[in-house]
């Protein structure tokens, strides 16, 4: 299996790309990491690390970065030979299994809808994120991929985050809650109401009903759809938050002596906590709904991250999940003209992922 990774992006490239790199690479021989972007500077960092090309770590030289500013559509047309177009020409051509990019969000998913394409039927795609919980981890989408989503559009991304979760997360039959204002049908907007209404008659879908902002953490779901717009701007106030609340704990625990040794005293369940809150250990955000698997992890992502994000790109490519949303969508469209009611059978194969903790084990 080869994972092709943007070596160029990101807010610490090349330096913690190609360190998360290595460390994939001496944790799964059986992986092929290429590593894409200037070859000096990526050999450079290679040598820190005390590795060297080989082929199961090669570096392909590209000329061009795009860089977060840039408009995503023109950067992606004019600069053919950025890590981030060589990277999705290679997915395109077979020439990798998966790549993945801490750089710019939307010149990955503006190359993947240009150079990858849709899956066939699919209105347009969605970036999950994994959140942990009180109980278990669970995927949110859309994180900004689809701003202004359809009532069709958010029940195709129910679908895909229902694969996703069965196959990377483990979930043998996910539950699925619609982001509103309100449980009940009738709250919301008219598109969360039709959308609530497909998904309620879906039989490709374990439609547990709407949920609420005070739901996200319950650990009650296994994923929560949303439009782009409105998850990504949980998204951002979840990171905010959770940002705030270690500086104030850290100022709290550390105004006299008797708070610091309070501090000391639970020091071992603040570390256990810190660990299961990481979203580093989530492996990035799955591009879900394009022809091929791709992973986009966020700009500030240390060397963890990275090594996590190939960890999820393989298993995305192991499980088949581009290739079983395809199908399962192509599966939706035939039940829907022929009203076909019945459930399908749940996909098979799918194992627990130990590597992602649960906040209460």
């Amino acid at each position: 299996m080869r994972i092709a990774v943007d070596a160029m992006g990101g807010d610490h490239a090349p330096r913690e790309i190609v360190k998360g790199a290595v460390e994939a690479s001496r944790a799964w021989p059986d992986l092929e990491i290429v590593l894409l972007g200037d070859e000096a500077a990526v050999r450079a960092e290679l040598a820190a690390c005390r590795a060297a090309p080989s082929p199961k770590l090669s570096v392909v030289h590209t000329t061009q970065t795009i860089e977060m500013g840039e408009a995503p559509a023109h950067a992606v047309r004019t600069k053919r030979d950025s890590s981030i177009v060589r990277g999705m020409t290679m997915l395109r051509h077979k020439e990798a299994d998966a790549f993945l990019s801490a750089g710019s969000t939307g010149a990955m998913v503006a190359g993947a809808l240009l150079f990858v394409g849709r899956v066939h039927s699919l209105k347009r795609p969605a970036i999950g994120t994994v959140l942990p919980t009180l109980g278990k981890p669970y995927l949110l989408l859309d994180m900004g991929a689809t701003v202004d989503c359809s009532p069709l559009e958010l029940e195709q991304f129910a679908v895909m985050g229902s694969i996703y979760s069965r196959a990377v997360l483990g979930q043998k039959k996910p539950s699925v809650g619609l982001l509103s204002i309100g449980t009940e049908e009738e709250k919301g907007d008219s598109r969360t109401k039709e959308a609530h209404a497909l998904l309620k008659a879906n039989p490709f879908v374990n439609f547990a009903g709407n949920v609420e902002g005070h739901d996200l953490f319950k650990g009650e779901m296994d994923v929560c759809v949303a439009d782009g717009f409105v998850g990504n701007v949980v998204l951002k106030t979840i990171e905010s938050e959770a940002r705030a609340i270690s500086a104030m704990l850290r100022h709290e625990l550390t105004r006299n002596p008797i708070r610091i040794l309070g501090a000391l005293l639970v020091r071992g369940g603040v570390r256990h906590l810190k660990k299961v809150m990481d979203p580093e250990i989530y492996g990035g955000a799955p591009l879900l709904g394009v022809n091929g698997t791709v992973i986009i992890t966020h700009g500030a992502s240390s060397h963890k991250a990275i090594y996590h994000a190939i960890r999820v790109a393989a298993e995305c490519v192991r499980e088949g999940v581009a290739e079983k949303i395809t199908s399962r969508l192509s599966d939706m469209e035939k039940a829907r003209t022929s009203g076909v009611s019945a459930l399908p059978a749940e996909d098979a194969g799918a194992a627990v992922r130990p590597e992602v903790p649960h906040l209460l084990s």
